[in-house]
């Protein structure tokens, strides 16, 4: 099977053009080739496929072989692949995924995509919807018990479920102990993706995500974009303002517009590729 393993903002794939190569159990493959030690090395993998109602399909699977509906970063790095590789010619490319059809602007230095812009959609925030089952309509600083600790937490949908918190340190957070905690806990039927917030400026903050499927990763676009939004809910941001993500990986600018929709800016990076056989 041949492969190009790209990167954004330190969140890396394994992409595979689907128009080309038959992936025949994907999850398997997921976890085959996300191995650091035995396979590629990578977050997930992420098939490019024909489309019926956009330009592509993103079809993306965590590292463990489950399936997920969107990545923030994933998506900008489809989009570098397909213009880089002439599929298209279109600097705004309509890419399908489980939760819905992105819109991607691409931004290009010498006839390649160095950084992208998507539109996220607007953040869902019922909590059934999200889901999770707290009480109440929304999830808006209430309370989660993890492990004897109470937590103040705030979950949005960026199509997949997030659980934002704020810290006063996120580089001393022993994620591989307390990430699985807000994974697995019983409030969210689906999982959940976690971030710790620290907030620098009403512009500016740091973050650490554990991902569900794929343990802690270097970024999170859809996580960036849950962050963004809790902290607009949470006074600690405006709406329809840049704010700069530091990650692990790299950063990104998230802004909540007054339409509704998030957008997200940021890198999209091819590392190598190559040829792997099963």
């Amino acid at each position: 099977m041949k492969f190009t393993k790209m990167q954004g903002a330190g969140n890396d794939y394994i992409y595979v053009n689907a128009f080309e190569e038959r992936v025949e159990d994907p999850a398997k493959t997921a976890r085959l080739v996300s191995d650091r030690h035995f396979g590629v090395g990578a977050d997930g993998l992420v098939c490019i496929c024909p489309s019926e109602n956009a330009d592509f399909f993103m079809d993306i699977y965590n590292a463990d072989g489950s399936r997920a509906k969107m990545c923030g970063n994933a998506i900008r790095c489809v989009a570098k692949y397909v213009y880089d590789r002439g599929m298209t010619d279109k600097t705004e490319i309509a890419i399908e995924t489980l939760s819905g059809i992105k819109t991607v602007k691409v931004f290009t230095e010498g006839g390649k995509v160095t950084a992208a812009r998507v539109n996220m959609g607007a953040p869902i925030l019922a909590a059934r919807e999200i889901p999770t089952t707290f009480d109440g309509d929304f999830v808006v600083s209430q309370k989660l018990t993890i492990d004897e600790t109470d937590y103040a937490v705030t979950c949005v949908s960026m199509g997949n479920p997030h659980c934002v918190l704020f810290v006063d340190d996120v580089e001393g957070l022993e994620l591989e102990k307390i990430g699985p905690r807000f994974e697995h806990h019983e409030r969210f039927p689906d999982r959940i993706n976690t971030e710790f917030v620290r907030t620098i400026t009403p512009t500016e903050f740091d973050m650490r995500v554990w991902e569900r499927g794929s343990g802690e990763t270097l970024a999170c676009g859809t996580g960036a974009c849950a962050s963004a939004v809790a902290s607009v809910l949470n006074g600690r941001a405006e709406r329809d303002t840049d704010i700069r993500v530091n990650l692990r990986g790299g950063q990104l600018v998230i802004r909540w517009s007054k339409n509704g929709d998030v957008y997200m800016t940021g890198p999209a990076e091819e590392v190598f590729s190559g040829e792997i056989k099963f």
